[in-house]
């Protein structure tokens, strides 16, 4: 057999070794032609739609056990594709024109699919890639096939497919997965978020992957070099073998650093704190030993939901972390909507670019009825614990105002109403906008605390949508104005006193590491999972050595010098 090593993108880190077992799509082909029992084709169409209901609910519920809450959303926004009006009416409409109900199906997807797929925003790809699961899962309902059973697959497995999309994904039991390969997707595709929460080794785009692999052929996944092995040879084996067994070394090694304080080589205490997007995932905060939530995203409270969750509904999951968090900080960023976050039932307004629109806390402040529900529910949480209130998107020191005002105001209504709550609650900025950066020192005078967002401050600072692959290049957390950035909002906090985190995925590069330590930065926030990595990545560097690599790499004037010098 021929040995074959495909580059790719990778997507999920790990090694896996093991037997492929090929993924093959259905066959989704139908007869087109005027259907002549319409009201009956309805009906079918009908029973179709509400199988398609029960069995998402039902895999969102395993993903949500085997992946986590935040990947289970992806199946769930599946649900409102199917029932929103604009795709469902037209469906019906067609039907009731004497088509077939796969034809409706197909026709009124593949409409919004090629509008998706047209739009350079990868964002908007991915909206195409679920409509196009809701199609095929539709369809496979429709003309009575069935699902490819992966649940099945024997231990050791190596998935090969052309795409795996969340519906299948679901599936998958952890333990039998070795890794997977797809000759489509990117490092931000559905399947590339699930497998990493799932911590299965992936690679992405191995071109030709499903004409070389056969059923039963051995394969090996590097999902750290981006690489995929057909039918390696006996050193490529050994060679995967012992790269393997560093690793799981490596991992081993790491675990001494649960339950530890996050020290540096000199001693100097820091703060690592996690980013979570559901109350569930508070749990891995603790299991990782976690020091707080530096970054509680309260927009998948709303995202979750086919409509508006209450103040109460509010209230018990910003309480039940506090609880489970027993004295930590939770730092709860509120609502965060617009730009690449939409929450249909709040109907947004379409805005030409809205990443410059009415979001975030502009959007708060727009509707402030909604607005101060948030408010008092996260401040009657605060009774149970500590917990922190964080702006986003702050652009000028009005918002911050603005959002202490309102917060003194519901004070006042709980005074009346002798509902105990934390009376030196403290509200904070999150620092994402090249205005906020400029300002810190303003805004430091007001704010009880910031914290860095540097996936929006890269963003804005270099004018590149992060969504765009043509413009990768800028998205670069080493590029010298964002570290200028980061170290002048640093030092604003410094001199005001206050504390400065960040909570953007550069707080757990490696290489950043001595830069932020350099500056001064005080709370680290991660996803659970690095927070091993990254004690232990804090803890080789003490403050001079840091300051000296500092001062060598804020003289560079560009990325890659910068990458290279801080890799070297």
């Amino acid at each position: 057999m021929a040995s074959h090593t495909l580059s790719a993108v990778a997507a999920s880190a790990g090694i896996g070794t093991g037997k492929i077992f090929v993924v093959s799509s259905p066959d989704l082909s139908y007869e087109a032609g005027t259907c002549n029992d319409a009201p009956a084709e309805k009906e079918r169409f009908e029973k179709a739609v509400n199988t398609f209901k029960e069995k998402i609910l039902e895999k969102s519920d395993s993903l949500k056990e085997k992946a986590g809450p935040k990947e289970a959303l992806i199946l769930d926004r599946q649900l409102l594709l199917i029932s929103d009006p604009s795709m469902s009416d037209e469906m019906l409409r067609l039907i009731a024109e004497g088509h077939s109900a796969e034809e409706a199906v197909d026709s009124v997807c593949n409409i919004f699919i090629r509008m998706f797929s047209g739009m350079d925003d990868e964002l908007m790809c991915q909206r195409a890639a679920d409509i196009l699961d809701v199609r095929n899962s539709m369809l496979k309902l429709l003309l009575g096939l069935k699902d490819t059973d992966i649940a099945s697959v024997p231990k050791g497995s190596i998935l090969v497919a052309r795409d795996l999309p969340p519906s299948l994904t679901s599936q998958i039991v952890r333990e039998n997965i070795n890794g997977i390969i797809t000759e489509e997707g990117t490092r931000t595709s559905h399947i590339a978020i699930i497998a990493r929460a799932m911590e299965i080794p992936l690679v992405c785009g191995a071109e030709r992957v499903l004409e070389l692999a056969k059923d039963g052929d051995t394969a090996i996944v590097d999902g750290d070099q981006g690489l995929a092995l057909i039918n390696p040879d006996r050193e490529e084996l050994d060679k995967y073998s012992e790269l393997f067994q560093k690793r799981q070394r490596k991992i081993a090694r790491l675990s001494q650093y649960l339950g530890k304080e996050t020290v540096t080589a000199d001693g100097q205490k820091l703060s690592l704190f996690c980013n979570i997007g559901t109350p569930e995932e508070a749990a891995r905060v603790l299991e990782q030993s976690g020091e707080g939530i530096g970054l509680f995203r309260s927009e998948f409270l709303f995202m979750d939901k086919k409509a508006e969750p209450s103040e109460e509904e509010q209230f018990e999951a910003y309480k039940k972390i506090a609880e489970m968090m027993e004295g930590r900080p939770v730092i709860v960023r509120t609502l965060d909507v617009g730009g690449d976050k939409d929450i249909p039932y709040l109907n947004l307004k379409k805005e030409e670019n809205p990443f410059l629109g009415l979001r975030a806390i502009r959007y708060s402040l727009a509707e402030r009825q909604r607005f101060s529900l948030q408010l008092r529910a996260l401040l009657r949480a605060s009774a149970y614990g500590k917990v922190k209130i964080m702006i986003p998107l702050v652009t000028c020191i009005e918002e911050l105002r603005s959002v202490k005002s309102m917060v003194e105001d519901i004070k006042t209504e709980l005074d009346g109403q002798h509902i105990p709550y934390d009376k030196n609650i403290e509200i904070g900025c999150m620092i994402e906008t090249p205005s906020a950066s400029l300002i810190a020192d303003i805004l430091a005078r007001e704010a009880d605390f910031f914290s860095i967002g540097t996936n929006d401050l890269i963003q804005y600072t270099m004018c590149a949508d992060r969504g765009n692959s043509g413009l990768s290049y800028l998205d670069s957390p080493f590029h010298p104005a964002v570290l200028r950035s980061v170290r002048h909002i640093i030092g604003c906090g410094k001199n005001a006193g206050i504390p400065v985190g960040m909570c953007g995925e550069a707080a757990a590069d490696p290489l950043l590491i001595p830069l932020l330590i350099s500056f001064g930065l005080k709370e680290f926030s991660v996803d659970p999972s690095s927070v091993l990595k990254c004690r232990h990545d804090i803890h080789k560097w003490n403050k001079k050595d840091a300051d000296e690599l500092t001062e060598k790499i804020m003289s560079l004037d560009n990325i890659d010098e910068i990458k290279k010098t801080l890799a070297d």
